[in-house]
């Protein structure tokens, strides 16, 4: 397929979803469908994708009529000419944009129930205020176990960033695709990034779940969470690092008749040890953070701590937890800015 063919493919797709999207809407508004009526899955997927089919045939028809819709306006090959600067509300595209735009913050607010009536509620208030007051007055005696849970935490994040450092570093040269060129390659590459992608999607919290169960609760099982989402997600960041370097010294390293090893160690690695470094790093930082986060699921930590307090209405404890959580990341902050300044 040709570079023109893809742009115009995708071009289509993009705005198939986008008709799809308003004339959703448009049938939830028109019809007010029953909360049953909108469980139907099969029903409402073959609605969908009669949608989505009538939107790439109109935007096909728009398109070959000489219309710019936002689809072509934003997957355009690079020999393509530009169009001719023109306000955007004089254009099919910014219109489409708009109605889009306008649209999606209009259902996300419906769907999120927002409501000025509930955050001004003075009932509502006055609780938040009970739960500040004795947040903001921190218990300190329970200072030394929020420390010792907060260390258990920095090295849950800690062990498992180290342990899923070797597993993504040699797993992101396989889901690379300049390093996967071949059709046996290809097929590895793409199974690698479909496993990267589910796992990624599985939230560390559910991978904590499932540990606890497995080996029981405890920073173990956060830790092995924490190890599992870090890996997919490094070998994906890694991946992309890979496929970003320049490929002269790859070929010149090839013309010399060096092995596929010999090729990426010497034509690939000098140029992403200092970015794998940095995003190492950065990593270790989001561990730390999600590290708290799981704790209430049983996978230790501070969290363990967090879940308890606050399951008993215990706000000053609750309280002193929050500041050194937040004095520990803030610090953390800090040092892994610096330390990804210095090694760039």
């Amino acid at each position: 397929m040709s570079n023109k063919n893809r742009y115009f493919l995708k071009a289509r797709i993009f705005d198939g979803f986008n008709i799809l999207f308003i004339l959703m809407v448009a049938t939830v508004v028109l019809i007010k469908p029953s909360q049953n009526q909108l469980l139907d899955l099969k029903f409402n997927s073959s609605l969908a994708l009669l949608f989505f089919l009538v939107g790439i045939f109109l935007s096909s028809v728009l398109s070959q009529k000489g219309f710019l819709t936002w689809g072509n306006l934003i997957f355009k090959s690079s020999s393509e000419k530009p169009p001719q600067p023109i306000s955007w509300y004089k254009t099919l595209w910014g219109w489409q944009a708009l109605i889009i735009l306008t649209l999606s913050i209009v259902v996300g607010l419906v769907m999120t129930n927002f409501s000025f009536y509930e955050i001004l509620n003075r009932e509502g208030i006055d609780g938040a205020l009970r739960l500040l007051t004795g947040i903001f007055n921190p218990d300190w005696s329970i200072l030394p176990r929020a420390v010792n849970h907060m260390i258990e935490t920095l090295f849950m994040a800690f062990i498992a960033t180290v342990l899923a450092i070797p597993f993504a570093f040699v797993l992101s040269f396989f889901s690379a695709r300049n390093v996967m060129e071949s059709r046996v390659g290809f097929l590895v590459y793409l199974s690698l990034r479909t496993f990267f992608n589910i796992a990624r999607s599985i939230e560390a919290i559910i991978w904590a779940i499932i540990f606890s169960v497995w080996v029981g609760i405890g920073p173990f099982a956060g830790m092995l969470a924490l190890m599992i989402h870090s890996i997919a997600s490094l070998a994906k960041q890694y991946s992309e690092m890979v496929e970003s370097v320049s490929m002269g010294p790859v070929e010149g390293i090839k013309s010399t008749g060096a092995a596929p090893f010999q090729v990426v160690w010497f034509g690939i690695v000098p140029q992403i040890i200092l970015p794998y470094i940095s995003i190492t790093i950065y990593r270790w930082d989001i561990n730390v953070r999600m590290a708290t986060i799981i704790g209430l699921v049983g996978g230790g930590g501070i969290g363990t701590l967090l879940i308890q307090y606050q399951g008993q209405a215990m706000w000053p404890q609750v309280g002193c937890l929050v500041v050194v959580i937040a004095v520990v990341v803030c610090l953390l902050d800090q040092v892994s800015a610096h330390i990804r300044e210095a090694v760039k």
